[in-house]
């Protein structure tokens, strides 16, 4: 026969794994919510015109106030880091899915999107901006490639979504 205070750990022990499965759950939610509401419109002149705004005052001084990057960014930096990529056709920005580009500028240079103990000076903005706001740097970003350039990665943030 069980005793209370058996019958009490047993009912704790499936409200903690309710629990669990329900956290668990919301993280899956979030995640499938977000990458469904992720949206960076090239064309949406008022998201870009926001984005042009968020862009010079957080990501200019670093990529360029034409989008251009740091000079040589492809070669390492004195301190073993590189420097920042042009977000323009010439960089390699484009060749990413919108939801890992969210990432990045959301929590920075972190796993998933670099390796453990990667050293990056690419800062996590997640607490500065808003996912809008990082949407819309997106948009404006991507309002300066042309349009073959835009259609490729607009389907590779398709496939990513699809996956």
């Amino acid at each position: 026969m069980e005793t209370v205070s058996q019958s009490v750990s047993r009912v704790m022990s499936w409200l903690v794994f309710g629990l669990i499965l329900a956290g668990l759950g919301g993280a899956v939610a979030v995640q499938w919510w977000s990458d469904a509401r992720i949206q960076a419109d090239p064309a949406d002149v008022a998201q870009v015109a926001a984005g042009q705004v968020v862009y010079a005052q957080y990501c200019a001084a670093c990529h360029g106030d034409q989008l251009q990057g740091q000079p040589d960014w492809k070669k390492r930096l004195p301190n073993d880091r590189m420097p920042a990529p042009p977000h323009d056709e010439s960089g390699h920005t484009w060749h990413h899915p919108d939801q890992v580009l969210f990432g990045i500028i959301r929590t920075g240079l972190a796993p998933p999107y670099a390796p453990d103990g990667y050293q990056s000076d690419m800062p996590a903005f997640g607490e500065h901006l808003s996912d809008a706001e990082i949407m819309a740097v997106l948009a404006y970003i991507k309002s300066h490639w042309p349009a073959k350039t835009q259609a490729w990665q607009a389907n590779k943030t398709q496939q990513y979504r699809d996956r």
